[in-house]
């Protein structure tokens, strides 16, 4: 078995694709839209198997959900309306924003961030607080968006994307700093980075999943004719300290519909 990990260099990724493909393995499990996009550039013949994946037909990976249709099939990671959801978690653990900031990198995230945008933009205006697309590609320009939530009662929701699981320990720090309530897609960073609330997937559970398409393509399966499966199991955590810090107080409509809360 060989691994590589290029995390969000775009460079790396496409070194390593191209190392994998050249030793013609008889499948690559790819996780990421950056990944798999660049590994499909690579080959079209070697099956793939993608996690972490939020709009494979969008990407072009494979021509439908039900019926993929070439050597790409694979597990979805989240939907589009995951932004109005985080959204209505934020407000209602802050009912005072005024202004929310959807963050994203648009060179690493899903249709370059608008294929969540769109839903969370209308979800906004439902609730009478100023949609913005807070686009960043550097520690500079997380900086000076999470610095400017700071002044106008705002709010971030922090989306799923490699670049940002990359930054997200200094997007928490910022955040405590400027006294910004954000909600992230990931469990692990409320207990053990500090972030206030988040809403996403199972990550380890769409990955135990992935495993059984590699048995099954191994065995003799073609992706063409796997269909793309959707995330089963959502998990929501909160910190209460970090709550408090924000001078917050967490509802108990959080608290019971939470996986973890942080004391």
């Amino acid at each position: 078995m060989e691994v590589r990990w290029g995390g969000s260099n775009v460079d790396q990724i496409r070194l390593f694709a191209k190392e994998l493909v050249a030793l013609q393995p008889d499948l690559i499990v790819a996780q990421g839209t950056p990944v798999t996009a660049t590994l499909q550039r690579e080959t079209r013949t070697i099956p793939i198997v993608f996690v972490v994946v939020t709009d494979p037909v969008g990407e072009g990976f494979v021509a439908a959900l039900a019926r993929p249709g070439g050597n790409i099939t694979g597990f979805l990671t989240s939907e589009a309306a995951i932004g109005a959801k985080m959204l209505e978690l934020l407000t209602e653990i802050a009912p005072g924003v005024k202004r929310v900031a959807m963050l994203f990198n648009p060179d690493t995230a899903p249709g370059g961030g608008m294929y969540y945008f769109r839903d969370f933009e209308v979800a906004a205006r439902s609730t009478k607080v100023e949609p913005t697309a807070a686009r960043a590609r550097s520690d500079t320009e997380i900086e000076t968006i999470v610095t400017s939530l700071g002044g106008f009662r705002g709010g971030l929701i922090v989306m799923p994307d490699f670049f940002m699981l990359n930054h997200v320990r200094s997007i928490i720090m910022l955040a405590a700093r400027n006294n910004v309530p954000a909600v992230y897609p990931w469990r692990y960073v409320i207990a053990g980075d500090g972030g206030l609330i988040s809403y996403g997937p199972d990550l380890r559970e769409i990955v135990r999943r992935g495993a059984t398409y590699v048995d099954q393509i191994l065995r003799g399966a073609k992706p063409a004719d796997l269909p793309v499966q959707i995330p089963v199991k959502w998990e929501m955590a909160v910190n209460v300290r970090t709550a408090k810090a924000l001078g917050l107080i967490v509802p108990p409509s959080i608290r019971l519909r939470s996986d973890e809360v942080v004391e």
